[in-house]
């Protein structure tokens, strides 16, 4: 199971000059690019485990681990989605900063979760799958809130938790290293289709296609 994305317009109700912003990270209800739905309550159990370790949610820019820009200080269910906090610590870093200019003055459009589903029902006549319980993982500030998988830091974000990007998103990766549409269709549909081959006959085994997959965009100078 790999960890998914999910973004929604940044319904901003305040950013104040401190960095205080507060706005929605998920709405139910919204049928995504997964074909999914989240449901409400499904981020219940999560939220009650992480109030109990007292672990805040990390604010991060463009789903990237190493730019955290402050934390979420009240994090909720409401009957419209997950109601956020949160506070940019603009005082002690420069991104933080940057990301608030960017808040106040519009350019900024949006929010995206990053999450691992946990539970889940299928409706067979329509295809969504319903999700029920999530583990909520961190909740990022975006550019575009376009359900947009393809942006290259999603992608190394999926092989850094352990997930397998789709062969469109290995691709466009290729064509951000350099490589030519042909070069990239090629190298995709030899190496990462045998790798998705691989996982859907004997998921168990995924976890070596995944070092390679690593080792080979490390090749590329890709800072994976």
């Amino acid at each position: 199971m790999s960890l998914k994305i999910r973004d929604f317009d940044l319904s901003v109700k305040a950013v104040q000059p401190d960095g205080f912003f507060s706005g929605y990270g998920s709405v139910f209800g919204v049928v995504d690019s997964y074909n999914e739905i989240v449901a409400p309550g499904a981020f219940a159990s999560s939220l009650a485990d992480r109030a109990a370790k007292g672990r805040k949610l990390p604010i991060l820019w463009q789903h990237q681990s190493d730019r955290p820009l402050g934390v979420y200080d009240l994090v909720k269910e409401d009957s419209r989605g997950l109601y956020l906090e949160g506070q940019l610590l603009v005082s002690d870093v420069a991104q933080a900063r940057e990301a608030h200019a960017l808040m106040k003055a519009g350019a900024i459009s949006g929010l995206s979760i990053g999450y691992w589903p946990r539970a889940s029902s299928l409706d067979d006549k329509t295809g969504v799958r319903t999700l029920t319980a999530v583990d909520l993982d961190e909740v990022s500030i975006v550019t575009r809130p376009a359900n947009d998988e393809a942006r290259i830091d999603v992608v190394k974000m999926k092989l850094a938790h352990g997930g397998l990007p789709t062969l469109p998103e290995f691709e466009k990766l290729l064509r951000e290293a350099g490589f030519s549409k042909t070069q990239a269709a090629v190298i995709a549909n030899r190496g990462l289709s045998h790798v998705l081959r691989r996982e859907a006959e004997a998921p168990a085994e995924s976890s070596g296609g995944l070092s390679a997959i690593a080792a080979h965009l490390r090749s590329f100078n890709l800072d994976i």
